[in-house]
C-alpha cells in the first residue's frame, strides 16, 4: 500500500505537468543524510520556452535553485519521496494533495478542495512589483547613487533599493486613506542621507497625485546641504531639509510624522512630537534601545525570566521588545491604533521593527492602559519609560 499511493502521488504530478494544471509541490520533514537540508520546493517554469519545474533546495542559511525537465524531476521525486522526506503536499488546479508517512511504514494520501485556482505567471524573468519605477526621470535616483546614468540600480545599491520599494510598500495602503485635495504636511525625524523621504515625496507627489510638504530633520548638516541640493536639482519644490536636534524642533501642524532608525530615546522625542501635533498618521522604526536595558540592570529585580534574563543577549532583546511595547501601549492612551510589522534594516543597525500608530475616533479605557504599563514595569523592575517623562503621564 505504501508504494501504491506514492506512486500514486507521483503520477497525479506528472498528469498535472502535463496538463497545465501542477501549481507547486513542496517537501518538507527531511530525515535524509544532508546536512542541514530543510525542504525541497518545485514549480513549473518557461526557461527559452521550454516547460521545466524549477527545484528550490532550502538549507539552514542559504537556497539553492536548478532547473530539470519533466523526466529528470520524476526520477528524483521517486528517490526522495518518502525515502527522505515525509510530507509532501502538491497543488493544482484541480485538487491539493498531501502524501505523509507516518511513524515508519504507515502512509497516507488526502486530496483537498483546490486553494489555488488560477495558473501563476510561468516566467522566469518576469519583471518584479516596484513601486518605483526606474527611467531616467527619476533624476533623484541617481543623484543619490542608487541608479547610474541609464536608470539601472548599481550593485552595491540593490539591498538600499529594496528597502525603499518595501517602504512605499507599507506605507501606501495609509496614503491612500488621505484626502487628495489637501495639502499634507509631512515630517521625516531623523532623515539621514534622505533615500526614504526623496521616494516617498515622489510616490506622493507623482504616484499618487497628492500635494505635499514633507521637512526632513537631520542633525548633520553635511547631510542637509546636500540633500536640499538634491532636492532642487530635482524639481521637487516642496521637499526640504533643515538641520536641527529632534527635541529642539517646533512643529505645530502636522499630519503624518516619520522617525526611522532614530537611536534610543530620539524615537521617544519624534512620538512626542507626533502627539502634540496631533498627526493622523506616526511611523517609527526604533533602533538602539538603551533606556530600558539601563533601569532593569541597575534594579536587577527577580522574575520568572531571570534565568534567561541572566545572558547579556537575551537581556537586550528583553528590553527592546519592553521599550517598543511600552511605546505601543503609550500611542494607544493617547488615542492611536498601533501595528507593529517587520520592515528591512538599513545599514547602520540591525533592527527591523517598524511601529505604525493611527490616529482613531475609538473610546479608551486610559486607566486600564497605565495599570498595563504599570504592571510591566514592576515586573521588570523599571521605574520609568522615557516616553512617560516626556508626555507627563503616570503609570505608578
Amino acid at each position: 500500500m505504501r508504494q501504491n499511493f506514492k506512486q500514486e502521488f507521483i503520477d497525479i504530478v506528472k498528469d498535472s505537468f502535463n496538463n497545465n494544471s501542477f501549481v507547486k509541490l513542496s517537501l518538507s520533514a527531511y530525515f535524509g543524510e544532508e546536512e542541514n537540508l530543510k525542504n525541497i520546493y518545485l514549480k513549473p517554469i518557461l526557461i527559452k520556452k521550454e516547460k521545466k519545474i524549477n527545484f528550490v533546495y532550502r538549507y539552514k542559511s542559504k537556497d539553492i535553485t536548478k532547473n530539470h525537465s519533466l523526466e529528470q524531476s520524476i526520477d528524483i521525486l521517486e528517490k526522495i519521496i518518502v525515502d527522505e522526506f515525509k510530507i509532501a503536499n502538491l497543488f493544482t488546479l484541480n485538487s491539493d494533495y498531501l502524501l505523509e508517512l507516518r511513524g515508519k511504514n504507515k502512509l497516507m494520501l488526502k486530496s483537498f478542495e483546490a486553494s489555488i485556482k488560477i495558473l501563476p505567471s510561468l516566467n522566469h524573468d518576469k519583471a518584479k512589483n516596484r513601486n518605483l519605477s526606474l527611467g531616467l526621470h527619476k533624476k533623484y535616483l541617481n543623484l543619490l547613487g542608487i541608479t547610474d546614468k541609464t536608470g539601472k540600480v548599481s550593485a552595491k545599491s540593490q539591498n538600499k533599493f529594496k528597502q525603499i520599494n518595501h517602504y512605499i510598500e507599507i506605507l501606501s495602503p495609509k496614503l491612500k486613506n488621505f484626502e487628495k485635495n489637501k495639502v499634507l504636511k509631512i515630517a521625516d525625524m531623523g532623515s539621514g542621507k534622505g533615500y526614504l523621504t526623496f521616494a516617498l515625496y515622489d510616490y506622493l507627489i507623482n504616484e499618487l497625485k497628492v500635494n505635499c510638504e514633507i521637512t526632513g530633520i537631520e542633525f548633520r548638516s553635511d547631510l542637509v546641504e546636500k540633500s536640499n541640493k538634491i532636492a532642487n536639482q530635482s524639481g521637487f519644490e516642496n521637499l526640504k531639509f533643515i538641520q536641527g536636534e529632534i527635541n529642539k524642533i517646533e512643529i505645530q501642524e502636522l499630519d503624518i510624522l516619520i522617525a526611522l532608525h532614530a537611536c534610543d530615546t530620539a524615537t521617544d522625542d519624534a512620538i512626542v512630537k507626533g502627539i502634540k501635533a496631533n498627526a493622523d498618521l506616526i511611523v517609527l522604526a526604533p533602533c538602539c534601545q538603551h533606556q530600558i536595558r539601563q533601569e532593569m540592570e541597575a534594579s536587577k529585580v527577580k522574575n520568572i525570566l531571570s534565568p534567561i534574563l541572566k545572558h547579556g543577549i537575551f537581556l537586550e532583546r528583553q528590553a527592546e521588545l519592553l521599550t517598543d511595547g511600552i511605546r505601543n501601549l503609550i500611542l494607544q492612551y493617547f488615542g492611536y491604533s498601533t501595528k507593529t510589522i517587520e520592515f528591512i534594516a538599513d545599514a547602520h543597525t540591525h533592527k527591523n521593527i517598524m511601529i505604525i500608530a493611527e490616529k482613531n475616533e475609538k473610546s479608551i479605557n486610559k486607566e486600564l492602559i497605565l495599570q498595563e504599563i504599570h504592571e510591566i514595569k514592576t515586573t521588570f523592575g523599571i521605574k520609568y519609560h522615557y516616553l512617560e517623562e516626556l508626555l507627563e503621564i503616570s503609570a505608578i
